[in-house]
């Protein structure tokens, strides 16, 4: 059976990309939009006092499978941008900009291709030596589309929100949890180890 299977299953091998840290970014008032920060503090629980923080949350709209408000495991300690990106959504939208704290992006890492196509268990390694592990794409929503409309001034949040839906789908970034802690600080290189990937084929 092992043998069926790899003749049908293409696996792509593992790769090695670097790229660096243009941008940090921590929400210390109650709601997910960001300020611009120097450095990041992180622990187990995620950045320390960040609205995101904290060894578990509670399920959402993301998570049908669930009451809404499970508690349940943090996996989205951490969302990870990318500018080229950012720029692609802010041309989709009719934006002169996008900025990553209107989303509540954590991080912008410069010179990944395609990071919000960073497969899940994906490893990121910071030049000071903090570890993240990537979960997955960060499905965008209209909640950062309308944060999105009111610091851009848009005429209409509501369509703004609806733009932000569409555009962004697989260019919103990844979110990540941390598996070393430690301090990141804006402008270091990271290493990253995408792994292996196939399709289940069954």
């Amino acid at each position: 059976m092992t043998d069926l299977f790899e003749t049908r299953t293409e696996i792509l091998p593992s790769r090695k990309l670097s790229g660096r840290v243009s941008g940090l970014f921590e929400a210390l008032a109650g709601d997910f939009v960001t300020t611009p920060a120097a450095s990041l503090e992180l622990t187990f629980d995620g950045i320390v006092g960040d609205f995101h923080a904290g060894p578990t949350r509670k399920s959402g709209g993301r998570e049908p499978w669930y009451p809404r408000g499970t508690e349940m495991r943090n996996e989205r300690q951490l969302s990870i941008l990318a500018s080229d990106e950012l720029a692609d959504v802010a041309a989709g939208m009719g934006l002169s900009d996008l900025k990553a704290e209107w989303i509540g992006g954590n991080m912008v890492i410069d010179g990944i291709p395609a990071l919000s196509m960073l497969p899940p268990r994906t490893l990121m390694f910071f030049e000071g030596g903090v570890t993240l592990k990537v979960d997955g794409q960060n499905a965008p929503c209209k909640v950062a589309g309308r944060s999105i409309g009111e610091h851009a001034d848009t005429e209409d949040h509501t369509t703004t929100a609806l733009d932000f839906v569409r555009v962004s789908k697989r260019l919103r970034g990844i979110v990540a949890w941390i598996e070393k802690p430690g301090t990141i600080r804006a402008g270091e290189k990271v290493d990253v180890r995408v792994p292996e990937q196939w399709i289940y084929p069954i």
